[in-house]
């Protein structure tokens, strides 16, 4: 069964999510996804860090 991660700040889906999305760690905005614990990163910081999105789940 595929995991849907919600967003921390309005508790709706990536796709439904009209927050500002840019990465927590470094603030980039270029490739930000959804991660599991509901906080937006871009590639290098969920590559570094290990944090999946979605389709990773």
């Amino acid at each position: 069964m595929r995991k849907i991660f919600i967003c921390a700040v309005c508790n709706l889906p990536e796709e439904k999510c009209t927050c500002d999305r840019y990465c927590t760690f470094c603030r980039n905005t270029y490739s930000v996804r959804l991660a599991e614990d509901g906080q937006y990163y871009c590639r290098d910081c969920r590559e570094a860090c290990d944090y999946k999105v979605q389709e990773d789940a």
